[in-house]
């Protein structure tokens, strides 16, 4: 009889918020992989219990070697409990390539829910949460970047983004760049946890807010866009456009062709806008 893969949600914040069932499955389990052991051995003396269980390392660098022999051993007949640092496994963390693969082998997958980042910030963000989708992080990359969000500048559901702090700003005036000085966003900060702190505006002044600098976690929520609303299809909001896309790293064929989605015109009439008309 094959074993069970728990994902098991853990607090984002304060030990208090871990699920009831998390002590238990971490004492019970056969196997706990853990993207971080140091973090797992903390949360196991803050929840007061012991392991009996073996541990190992489960993280985005070792994930896919990995995961056949956890495969293996739900095969076999264990219990698997997967913790990631905060919030629920395969969410931005580790863990869709080994639910994928015990899928695949017929093992039962389920999980303790608990925290999560994304949710918790559409929660208290105060914007429209009946439709919303999960970007995750956004490329390093400015070129990349800018074309990730020149495909949302249309997208209608409010948007949930990671990010890193040191990186929160140049997010940010991308996300102003593509959606507008305007557009409502808001900016969680160490969610749940004593320096918590939530951020509201419209992007431009977020970004002037950035500038004096992040620390800790964050989570952004940014509103769909309503229809119609990307960009002006005149010459001069074409322009533009295609402009604030080239300055943050997009090639100019590319600006092109994302601030036609945009603006919902065919491509060679953009074209014909920032090469012949300008």
């Amino acid at each position: 009889m094959s074993g069970v893969l728990v994902l098991a949600g853990t607090p984002i914040g304060q030990v208090d918020d871990a699920p009831p069932r998390l002590a238990a499955e971490l004492a019970g389990a056969d196997v706990v992989a853990a993207e971080d052991t140091r973090r797992l051995r903390r949360l196991v003396t803050d929840l007061g219990i012991e392991l009996s269980g073996r541990v190992v390392s489960y993280f985005e660098g070792n994930e896919a070697a990995r995961t056949p022999s956890l495969v293996e051993a739900l095969v076999a007949g264990e219990r698997v409990v997967l913790v990631t640092d905060a919030g629920m496994p395969s969410v931005s963390d580790p863990g869709y390539r080994l639910v994928a693969a015990a899928v695949e082998a017929g093992v039962r997958v389920t999980a303790v829910p608990g925290p999560s980042a994304v949710l918790t910030a559409l929660a208290v963000s105060g914007l429209p949460v009946d439709r919303f989708c999960f970007e995750g992080f956004l490329p390093r990359k400015a070129g990349e970047r800018a074309r990730r969000l020149a495909d949302l500048a249309t997208e209608q559901r409010t948007m949930v983004f990671f990010e890193a702090p040191h990186r929160t700003e140049a997010a940010l005036a991308a996300m102003r760049d593509a959606f507008g000085d305007d557009r409502a966003a808001v900016v969680c900060r160490e969610l749940t946890k004593t320096h918590e702190e939530v951020r509201r505006d419209g992007l431009a002044a977020l970004v002037t807010w950035a500038a004096e600098g992040i620390r800790g976690e964050v989570t952004i929520v940014v509103t769909g866009a309503t229809p119609g609303s990307a960009v002006a299809s005149d010459p001069d909001s074409l322009r533009a456009a295609v402009a604030a896309l080239e300055e943050s790293g997009m090639r100019r064929k590319e600006a092109i062709a994302a601030v036609a989605v945009q603006a919902g015109l065919p491509k060679r009439d953009v074209y014909q806008v920032v090469h012949i008309d300008g």
